[in-house]
């Protein structure tokens, strides 16, 4: 039976492999068959057929038809309302609706919205309030929920959240009421979009994250790239060079990774006294990259060798912090799916 999660793993795993062969042996109209029989009437994606509806749900099929060229409004409508349905008087974001605040979900609802650039929906500064509390003060990594104990994995679900924030213009992250108060701010952080009648379609002018462009709809772009620009140079700017820090302690965190999860025949884990697997390791690793890369002022700059906890060779490739992909192959990927004929020089 296919499953949201599957597909997501599969076209990520084939992203990571990268070439064009690993790339076009993807039926991308199946897969948006498939991504459309799973929405849902509430704006969310069930998991399979007749499963269950949750965030996980709407993260992975947005990262799906983001890297694929294919969100399309019939697949964005709703994901905003559903996800912010989620998110709990905790301000973290739980499974469904009525959940408690989880750091998996979290992380999954966050980015899921900044890819249809409907993160503003969100109360980030009260989301921001909960995740900087998860941290263990002792351990160095952080919990999945309230009250329980620290786990590897969420080196990367929680840790991951940080990089996230950080695409973000910073005005996002002041407390809510100021932000109502502000209110062309918000208008100029929403995606610009145009609607032309005779198509009915959405076209988001997204420049960094661009959420749907097809043969329809390219002409459109094109008519209001030479309006926007000033506009879209700010965003990019906004979305590329981080205006803060780290809201965590990456060195706490790259600490417990190496000593606490790391086992010495290799892999990682939970934590001491747990068995290494192939989860933990992918998102232990994940979540050390993030740490290592947290200094950073900008997606692809290298981190000073102090910000690296240990030998400068401890550093990880950089993963993209949406996709949890290496940046090169995402780069790759994104260029061969989107119509770039220069994407075999990447």
């Amino acid at each position: 039976m296919p499953h949201l999660a599957t597909t997501y793993a599969a076209i990520f795993s084939l992203v990571t492999i990268g070439g064009k062969t690993a790339l076009a042996s993807i039926n991308r109209d199946r897969t948006l068959d498939f991504l459309l029989r799973m929405k849902d009437a509430s704006g969310g994606f069930r998991m399979h057929d007749n499963g269950e509806i949750d965030v996980r749900g709407c993260y992975t099929a947005m990262a799906v038809a983001h890297i694929l060229d294919l969100l399309i409004p019939p697949l964005t409508l709703g994901v905003a309302e559903y996800v912010c349905s989620c998110q709990t008087h905790e301000g973290g974001i739980g499974g469904e609706p009525g959940a408690e605040a989880h750091g998996g979900y979290t992380y999954c609802g966050l980015a899921a919205l900044i890819l249809i650039n409907q993160a503003h929906q969100l109360d980030l500064p009260a989301l921001l309030n909960w995740v900087v509390f998860r941290q263990g003060k002792i351990e160095g990594g952080f919990q999945g929920r309230i009250n329980k104990l620290v786990d590897g994995c969420y080196s990367f679900w929680q840790g991951g959240v940080f990089p996230c924030l950080q695409l973000l213009p910073e005005q996002l992250l002041h407390h809510k009421s100021i932000q109502h108060e502000n209110e062309e701010t918000i208008l100029r952080l929403n995606e610009l979009k145009i609607r032309k009648q005779s198509s009915n379609a959405e076209i988001s002018a997204a420049f960094l994250f661009p959420a749907w462009k097809d043969n329809r709809s390219k002409h459109v772009i094109h008519e209001v790239e030479d309006q926007c620009q000033s506009d879209s140079n700010e965003r990019m700017k906004l979305v590329t060079d981080y205006k803060y820090g780290p809201l965590f302690n990456a060195q706490a965190l790259q600490g417990y990774v190496l000593l606490c999860c790391q086992v010495l025949e290799g892999g990682l884990r939970d934590k001491p006294g747990k068995h290494r697997d192939y989860y933990h390791t992918c998102y232990c690793l994940s979540g050390l990259s993030v740490a290592q890369f947290s200094m950073s002022r900008s997606l692809n700059a290298l981190p000073l060798p102090s910000t690296v906890l240990g030998p400068f060779d401890n550093l990880l490739a950089a993963t993209h912090p949406l996709c949890n992909v290496v940046l090169d192959k995402y780069f790759y990927a994104y260029k061969f799916f989107h119509g770039d004929d220069d994407s075999s020089q990447i």
